[in-house]
């Protein structure tokens, strides 16, 4: 058996989160593949911040300086694929998905930045495009490789044990039932009818939110705190970062942990990193 720990953070822009101590924690986790969202920077900065050891694969967003999603490796990446949705959709520097041979078995990672999205506004509308795309590409993914895990930043508290105060938050991008209804469909069983939060019918897809079914019943493990007022301190937080694997992934987990800064000032995101073993 071969141990493939995962690693997911939204960074927040890479080289900030460097000058903060991200470094001093990636030199500890013994980490094999590190999936990063809001990269916020170059290729050359990310080699140059990571390292000559790592194998990177980085998709730009189309607008310098935001989005931008990323995977480092200690295994080099097979083939990498950045498209999704129709060819009229800008999702450049939002997902991107590649393929590693590790010890013999082929695992599929995708990193994923989804919209965070605003109310009856544009923002809200290229969320819904982005969403709707994912559901289309799920399925698709799943055939390419039994093995593979869709990890980021997901935006959507799927329900309500994901947001400490979720009852403030139901009209607003991140908690809308229209929203959590497309993640009640990635994760109900395949092919049986879903109802979503908004009343909505549909397939489910049969995926696994490893966060979810490693935790139980509890409340978070939150992976996002505002910077603003006591919410990291009183883990006023949300649960948005994701590892969704397929169930023939998700069986092989042993072990999940959100690395939950020890102090406000230890911080070198508003995420939290989001780490995955899994034995092949």
């Amino acid at each position: 058996m071969t141990r493939l720990r995962l690693a997911s953070v939204n960074v927040n822009g890479i080289r900030a989160a460097f000058r903060k101590g991200m470094g001093d924690w990636l030199a500890t986790r013994d980490v094999d593949v590190l999936a990063l969202q809001e990269v916020r920077a170059s290729s050359d900065d990310l080699a140059g911040l990571l390292g000559d050891e790592w194998d990177i694969v980085h998709d730009p967003a189309t607008a310098k300086g935001r989005a931008g999603v990323a995977i480092a490796s200690r295994h080099s990446a097979q083939i990498h694929r950045v498209e999704l949705g129709p060819a009229d959709f800008d999702s450049a520097g939002r997902w991107l998905e590649a393929d590693y041979e590790i010890d013999g078995t082929t695992v599929t990672v995708v990193s994923t930045y989804v919209h965070s999205g605003e109310v009856d506004t544009p923002k809200q509308d290229e969320k819904w495009k982005f969403l709707d795309a994912m559901t289309e590409r799920l399925p698709a993914l799943r055939e390419h490789n039994p093995l593979a895990v869709v990890v980021g930043d997901l935006n959507v508290g799927h329900d309500e044990r994901d947001i400490k105060n979720w009852k403030g938050n139901v009209k607003r991008a991140g908690f809308l039932p229209r929203e959590r209804a497309y993640f009640s469909r990635f994760f109900g069983p395949d092919g049986e009818r879903v109802e979503g939060a908004d009343g909505s019918t549909g397939p489910g897809l049969g995926w696994v939110d490893v966060g979810r079914a490693q935790a139980g019943d509890v409340d978070g493990p939150y992976t996002w705190w505002s910077w603003r007022g006591q919410a990291f301190d009183n883990d006023t937080g949300w649960r948005i970062d994701y590892q969704m694997a397929t169930p023939e992934l998700a069986g092989k987990v042993t072990r999940y942990t959100v690395d939950r800064a020890a102090a406000y000032d230890q911080r070198w995101s508003d995420h939290a990193p989001v780490v995955v073993d899994y034995e092949l």
